[in-house]
């Protein structure tokens, strides 16, 4: 055991170099923080940890395993999801804002025209201090981000083996109200494609290894920046960037290709031990060479609460030590920890000789992800169609709590 987990821990340091690479958007797994890298009883084993893999048509049958065989079944996944998320409301705010500000530096212009020892700036900051209230909320909105996020996944997982293939894209427009003239701007934008397959092998009832390969194409531009004295050019700006980021997304020369190790141990019946190292590339992805992610976790479903039958009961409480080797977090406190907690129940059931027929399961999750409260909910129908909802933060300053990202995401997913 200790000699996988230092293959594991070589593997990643052995690899260690600047961006971070794709990371797919489990709303599961976000919703209960993130800490998910020994709970792996399903699909999520693709992007935590290959050797979850080894779970499936093993948790919940008496029979053949019956340390675990009160866990809820689980022999298959096929999934096709679609999600997304936006800041609705932090948008429609903004875009009254830059409205108003766009008609004072209007205005501004034209007096400044009037009067030609009058700058346009100086005539802005004049028509600023006239507007108190304007102010105020301009520097509510310093460098403010609004994470958009849109993906769509294509999901298989059975025991022993797993293949998806995904699209993950993310924009973060930000503003900010400058010294003098206020700006717009996006920070971040990107699109990940990824195919993946692996597989897990059980070396004996309680160990389990993982492993998987990767490719994968990232399209990205650089920070954009458009002040209010060329606010009216913005949507030229954009479409520029977007014509830049996508009009070689189709050519597969710069493809990175990389692999994903993980290893499972269940230590009782009731509590598991899991370590992954993924996103090892071997090739640089989108001209940037990828950090890998060493993750070392555990879980803990406690056998009194769980309940396999018609009407299955599913609980899980995990915590994970993310992004181990990951220098750009050390002055982070808490944004290695995750801790999270899910509660899975089946509503409304029909009881079958072979199997039964879960009609209606609901799912509910908390936990802290890097320092910030997660939480989700999903809600399953005739085992076919899922809708989820899941909330987290993400730490967009130099330390733990000084400025939060908060994301709220939805996703639709069909199969069974």
């Amino acid at each position: 055991m200790k000699s996988i987990y230092s293959l594991l821990i070589f593997a990643c340091a052995a690899s260690v170099f600047a961006a971070q690479g794709p990371r797919h958007k489990s709303l599961r797994a976000y919703a209960m923080g993130n800490a998910h890298v020994a709970i792996v009883d399903g699909k999520e084993a693709l992007y935590y940890n290959y050797a979850g893999l080894n779970q499936l048509e093993k948790l919940g049958h008496y029979e053949s395993h019956p340390e675990t065989g009160y866990y809820p079944s689980n022999d298959m996944d096929l999934r096709i999801n679609i999600g997304g998320a936006a800041p609705l409301n932090e948008t429609r705010d903004i875009y009254r804002l830059v409205d108003d500000i766009q008609d004072l530096y209007d205005a501004a212009e034209k007096a400044a025209k009037k009067t030609n020892d009058v700058t346009t700036e100086r005539a802005f900051a004049d028509s600023l201090s006239k507007h108190p209230e304007l102010t105020r909320k301009i520097n509510q909105y310093d460098h403010m981000l609004f994470n958009i996020i849109a993906k769509a996944d294509l999901e298989f997982a059975m025991h022993n083996v797993g293949a998806a293939i995904w699209v993950d894209g993310n924009a973060a427009p930000y503003f900010d109200g400058g010294l003098i003239i206020p700006y717009f701007g996006i920070d971040t934008f990107y699109v990940d494609a990824v195919a993946q397959a692996g597989g897990a092998y059980g070396i004996t009832d309680n160990l389990a290894v993982g492993a998987g390969l990767k490719v994968a194409k990232r399209q990205h531009v650089d920070m954009i920046r458009v002040d209010a004295s060329n606010f009216k050019s913005v949507s030229d700006t954009l479409n520029e960037r977007v014509e830049d980021a996508t009009s070689d997304f189709f050519e597969f020369e710069n493809i990175g290709v990389g692999m994903d190790l993980g290893v499972l141990y269940q230590a009782s019946r009731e509590i598991r031990l899991g370590a992954a190292c993924n996103n090892i590339f071997f090739t640089e992805l989108g001209g940037e060479r990828i950090v890998p992610e060493l993750t070392f976790g555990l879980a803990y479903s406690p056998r009194f609460l769980n309940r396999n039958s018609a009407f299955s009961r599913k609980v899980n409480f995990a915590i994970d030590y993310e992004n181990a080797i990951s220098s750009s977090h050390n002055y982070k406190t808490l944004s290695h920890l995750n801790f999270g907690m899910e509660i899975e129940q089946v509503l409304l059931a029909v009881p079958g000789d072979n199997d039964n027929l879960r009609a209606l399961k609901v799912r509910l999750s908390g936990g802290f992800h890097g320092g910030y409260p997660s939480a989700g909910i999903a809600l399953e129908a005739l085992r076919f169609i899922e809708v989820q909802f899941a909330t987290w933060g993400e730490e967009r300053g130099y330390y733990t709590g000084q400025d939060e990202s908060r994301v709220y995401m939805a996703e639709v997913s069909l199969g069974f």
